[in-house]
Formats: structure tokens, sequence, C-alpha cells
């Protein structure tokens, strides 16, 4: 018999914020705008600023010329230096 796992399920995390009563009436008024819950909208909309952040600081985009250049210098690496070969000798 296989191994049972005990996994939390996807929506039991939870994230507790506090915030003004203005902005808890805004976010109300968008969620019933757009037809979906105050948590279903802050989540979706948070997620996706959350994911913008991290690509804007894992993700680098170049240029079609700046690739190759990168590429290149990747492909054209110097010889090991004699410091070099005593380091990796020991």
């Amino acid at each position: 018999m296989p191994a049972t796992q005990t996994q939390e399920s996807p929506d039991t995390a939870r994230i507790n914020l506090r915030t003004s009563a203005e902005a808890k009436a805004m976010i109300e008024r968008a969620a019933a705008y757009m037809g979906t819950t105050v948590s279903a909208f802050m989540l979706q909309n948070a997620y996706e600023a959350a994911k913008r952040v991290v690509a804007e600081h894992e993700v680098i985009m170049l240029s079609q010329s700046d690739f190759e250049a990168f590429a290149s210098a990747l492909a054209k690496t110097p010889a090991p230096t004699a410091t070099l070969k005593r380091l990796l000798r020991g």
C-alpha cells in the first residue's frame, strides 16, 4: 500500500492584515464591481503584484544584440591563469 502524504490544501494558508476603514470600503466596492469576494479580489491583486515585483528582481531582459554579446562572452572563456590552476590544485 502506498504511503500517504500529508499535504496542506492550497487554500489553507492564511494572511491577516489590518487596514483603515476607508481602504476596506474601497476594496469591498472594487470586489463587488468585479463580482468576487474581498478575499479573492485581494488575493488575485496581491498575487499579480507579487509576481511583477519578483520578475523585476529576478528576470533580466536583453535586446537581441545584448544577448548575443553576452552569449559570445560566455563562449569565449579565457584560459586559466597559473594562479587559478594553483588554487584549484589546493
